[in-house]
């Protein structure tokens, strides 16, 4: 099949890996992004808090993280982390219940009912810089400009969807349907594109930019809505992770 007639779904199968952060190398690459995006990029973070250029929180050595890379350049492209709820039935906060109570609208949430072990949220999605670049923008934080075709380039905007399609899948494999995360506005309104609907549970904040709080249950019927070409997207990086998942849990 010639690159014209690859669906894009395709083009970032060939052009992107996506794997389940099961090492400390892998690990330490997901923080990197971190690093460059929350602190170097957008100053969410200071950098003096993580003289090793590796951003991570209380929350990291109980979650999973999922790892996207360019093929060709071997760079990490984008990362994500489920964080499970953790303790006795659960009751250990979530980071969003934790910095972004005030935002949260509790009677909403009460109002589901939820058995805590059931609960997660998804968090810390980057996309490094140098996959995110304007026309016209051709040096990276690389110091050189990276050669990209056309064709590549137009997979980019994949990213950051493949990256919560992989922490969806993570959920799946945990049995934790309930699912919630602080989203800037844009990606919520992607997602419904795709078939992926989301509720509001709370007010926008300015929380590492300006977010809202999120929830959706992963059900049958919920990923049956799902627009057919992000199926495949999705079958795909699930195959991709569960290997790697249940032989190093």
């Amino acid at each position: 099949m010639s690159e014209k007639n690859q669906t894009l779904v395709e083009s970032f199968k060939k052009y992107f890996t996506v794997d389940f952060a099961h090492t400390p190398l892998i690990k330490s690459k997901v923080y990197a992004i971190r690093y460059h995006v929350y602190c170097d990029e957008f100053h969410y973070e200071s950098p003096d808090r993580f003289p090793d250029k590796q951003e991570y929180d209380e929350f990291d050595d109980l979650s999973l993280h999922c790892l996207i890379t360019h093929k060709m350049t071997g760079l990490p492209a984008g990362c994500v982390r489920l964080v499970p709820t953790t303790g006795n039935k659960g009751e250990a906060l979530l980071p969003f219940e934790k910095y972004c109570s005030e935002s949260l609208d509790h009677e909403f949430i009460k109002s589901l009912n939820l058995d805590r072990e059931t609960i997660c949220e998804i968090s810390r999605l980057a996309v490094d810089s140098t996959f995110r670049r304007r026309s016209g923008e051709a040096l990276t934080r690389f110091g050189d400009a990276m050669n990209f075709s056309d064709h590549e380039k137009r997979t980019f905007s994949l990213i950051a969807v493949s990256c919560f399609l992989a922490a969806t899948a993570l959920t799946d494999m945990t049995g934790r349907s309930n699912i919630f995360a602080m989203m800037e506005p844009f990606l919520p309104r992607l997602l419904k594109r795709s078939g992926i609907i989301f509720q509001q549970a709370g007010k926008t904040i300015d929380y590492h930019g300006i977010r809202a709080p999120y929830y959706i249950k992963k059900t049958q019927s919920a990923m049956n809505k799902m627009d057919p070409e992000l199926k495949i997207l999705y079958q795909w990086i699930y195959e991709q992770i569960e290997e790697t998942y249940w032989t190093s849990i």
